[in-house]
Parts: C-alpha cells; sequence; structure tokens
C-alpha cells in the first residue's frame, strides 16, 4: 500500500474522527492508522486482530493505534510487536504529530465530518461525557464533555450537502448534553432548529444515539415534528430493571423510558425505536433479565443493539460480584433472538408500503427513513448498474423482506 489508510472501529464518532484523522496524517507513506473501540473486550480483540492481519499482509506498514482502547489499554497494545507508535485520543487529529504542518486554527473547535465515501456524512458535535456510569469507560478515554460551536457545526454541515450527501448524522459521546459548556448553554434542540434553518438543502437529518432522560420539549418537539428529522431515535436504555439501572448509575427509570417511547409513538407513529441493552451486568438475577426481555416489548424496540455486559478496568462495575461468562452468553444471546424476531415482524409489516431510500454507494443497498435497511432490484438503472442513484434518495416499493431487511423495486 501507499499513504494513509484509517481503520475505524466502534461508534459513529469514531467514523467521523476517521476522515479528520486522515486529513491530519496526509503526506505520511505506508502508515495504518487503528481508530480503536474499548466498549468490550471483544471489540479491542478484533482492533489487536486487525492489526495482526495488517502487518501480516504488508510487512513494511507503519502501525499506529489511537482511539479509546489507545487510552484504556495503551500498555496492552504498545507490547504488540505489529505497533509502532500509541496515540493519545487528544492527539489524534493533530497533524503535528505526523510529522504535518499544524494547522493555524484550534483543532478542537472543528467538527470531524466523514469524508465521501459514505451516502450519508456522519458529524460531530459533541465529545467526551460528564457522567460516571459504573460499566463505562468513555469518561476515562474521552474525558470531559465538550460541544462543537453551532457555527462550525452548520459549516460543516453545509459542506457535505455541497459535496453531494442528502444525509447527514449528528454524533457525540453524550449527545444529549450538547451545549451545557457553550456561552448561553446551547440545548441540541437549539443546534437541530439551527441547522434546520441554515442549511435549507439538507434533505435528511438524523440523530445518533439519545440518553432518553435528557430529550427535552425542543427536541421531542422536533423530532416528532419535522419531517426533516428521520424517523429514528436510538436510546441508550442499558437494562430494564430498576436496581440494575441504579447500580449502572442511569439517571432514568424503566418508567421513564417506557413514558418517552409511548409520548413518542402517539406523535409520531411511525418512528422507529432502537436501543442499548447490556445483558448480565453484574448482581443480574433472572427476575431482573427478564425485565429487560420485557423492555423490548414495552418499549417496542425494533433495533436492538445487545452487548455481553464486559468489565472494563478502571470501572466501578468491575469491582462488583460478576456472573460468570457462560450466563452473560446465554443472556445475551436470548434478548438477541428476542430482537431478531421483532424486527422480523416489524420489517414484514412494512411489505406494500413506499420508502424514500437513501441509496447506498454500492447502488444496490440503502435506508429508509426509519433506518430500516432494503435491498433494492428493478429499473433499467440497477440492471446497468447506474452510478446516478449513489447517493441518491429514491422511492422503492417494499416487495418482501428477509433476515434483517427488507425487498423493494425501484419505481
Amino acid at each position: 500500500m501507499s499513504g494513509v489508510e484509517v481503520v475505524n472501529f466502534g461508534c459513529r464518532l469514531n467514523i467521523a474522527e476517521g476522515e479528520a484523522i486522515r486529513a491530519a496524517a496526509e503526506g505520511s507513506e505506508n502508515l495504518v492508522i487503528f481508530n480503536s473501540c474499548a466498549v468490550t473486550s471483544e471489540a479491542e480483540r478484533q482492533v489487536r486482530q486487525a492489526i495482526r492481519r495488517t502487518k501480516r499482509d504488508n510487512p513494511d506498514a507503519r502501525i499506529i493505534v489511537t482511539g479509546c482502547a489507545a487510552e484504556t489499554s495503551a500498555a496492552r497494545f504498545a507490547a504488540m510487536a505489529e505497533v509502532d507508535e500509541i496515540l493519545p485520543n487528544a492527539a489524534k487529529r493533530d497533524p503535528a504529530r505526523f510529522g504535518a504542518r499544524l494547522l493555524p486554527d484550534p483543532i478542537a473547535l472543528k467538527p470531524a465530518l466523514s469524508g465521501s465515501d459514505h451516502a450519508r456524512a456522519f458529524v460531530e458535535v459533541q465529545n467526551g461525557c460528564d457522567h460516571d456510569c459504573t460499566f463505562c469507560v468513555t469518561t476515562l478515554a474521552r474525558g470531559a464533555s465538550r460541544s462543537i460551536p453551532a457555527g462550525a457545526v452548520v459549516e460543516a454541515i453545509q459542506a457535505a450537502v455541497k459535496r453531494g450527501q442528502q444525509e447527514v448524522v449528528l454524533t457525540g459521546v453524550d449527545l444529549t448534553s450538547y451545549g451545557a459548556d457553550l456561552p448561553g448553554a446551547p440545548s441540541l434542540g437549539h443546534l437541530v432548529d439551527r441547522i434546520l434553518r441554515l442549511v435549507p438543502d439538507l434533505p435528511r437529518l438524523r440523530l445518533s444515539s439519545l440518553d432518553s432522560i435528557e430529550i427535552d420539549d425542543r427536541l421531542f418537539d422536533l423530532i416528532t415534528g419535522e419531517p426533516r428529522i428521520m424517523p429514528h431515535v436510538h436510546l441508550s436504555l442499558q437494562s430494564g430493571d430498576d436496581m440494575i439501572l441504579k447500580r449502572m448509575k442511569r439517571r432514568h427509570s424503566r418508567a421513564d423510558a417506557v413514558a418517552l417511547v409511548a409520548r413518542l409513538k402517539a406523535a409520531r407513529p411511525d418512528i422507529a425505536i432502537g436501543a442499548d441493552i447490556i445483558a448480565g451486568f453484574p448482581t443480574e438475577e433472572e427476575d431482573m433479565f427478564a425485565h429487560s426481555l420485557a423492555l423490548l416489548e414495552e418499549c417496542d424496540i425494533v433495533f436492538g443493539h445487545i452487548f455481553p455486559y464486559s468489565p472494563r478496568p478502571g470501572t466501578a462495575a468491575a469491582r462488583m460480584p460478576q456472573l460468570d461468562r457462560a450466563t452473560i452468553k446465554a443472556r445475551a444471546e436470548r434478548l438477541r433472538d428476542r430482537a431478531k424476531q421483532r424486527q422480523a415482524s416489524w420489517l414484514q409489516s412494512l411489505i406494500g408500503t413506499q420508502q424514500e431510500v437513501l441509496v447506498e454507494l454500492d447502488g444496490r443497498t440503502g435506508h429508509a427513513p426509519n433506518h430500516a435497511r432494503v435491498e433494492i432490484s428493478g429499473g433499467q438503472d440497477f440492471r446497468r448498474g447506474s452510478n446516478a442513484l449513489r447517493g441518491g434518495i429514491m422511492t422503492v416499493t417494499i416487495t418482501d423482506s428477509l433476515g434483517d431487511k427488507l425487498i423493494g423495486e425501484s419505481a
């Protein structure tokens, strides 16, 4: 290989940061940068596996590891013979660290914006976290919450629209805490409202993971009443049991989550709900787990992101009484199976509808506004593999569902 390759793991924020890392390292040769994730031990294992594979395939490559796992497991990555350098999160977008000329503007005030290699643009608006959930290493890895000023966010989105991207995803570690550190403490709702007003040519705006307890009335009204905001909300719920939520140091109760979803569905019935849920948190008994299982129905969750609990070094939960790995794995599988059943039933209910699909760059798949994945067939352009379809929005009639995706025909 030649030039710079950035390999992103984990969250959408990492995808957004990947392009900023690539730009910072521009001019380097035969450099592979692993932008790592530390959310689970499995996530770290995947990074190590990818590093070994890359070095085996390209022995002359210079390998740098950055991202959250580079913060929380720096010694482990430094001990790998394949790794040349560990780069802290705070420095991963600094051109000076790659031997490039330092940019004149403060890097911290510029939002990370993913490249044109995605049909949608991922735009960083917030980073870090001020909360102290007992299972999470994010505060250790990314530091305190900090927000990107609205003007810089708007400029990044305008740039994405100018290059032809028709959907923008706002990303952050704790997205709903946006603005608390800025003058006047504007909320996420204020930011969204400003984006919609100042970028009228943006057809679709999507929000990444939200903390349910921080969705205020302004943001709620925009999510449920603004057609340019996609009808898809992903909530950081983590558990359906009140005692486990307390031990996680989450700030919402089970009833809070159920009530929020009921309000969302009442105001915008077509909204699709996703959620993060952890299986096998320390001290979780069978009846506590059953509450999480039931939450899938009670919150009408059709996109379940299920994580088997993994003790992370330096967190309070790692010092709590742990469940055995077999129990954790079994509970995660039960949650995944139920989530898949619910998603399959929901997808079946969409057969016969028309969906405005944002076509991916492969020209044959895409996502509906509700985030359902769609495989598209039919039409002369598809038979020819026309480039004109890639990254565009087109009307698709849903004819079937298969596994975790819909099947649709172009008009």
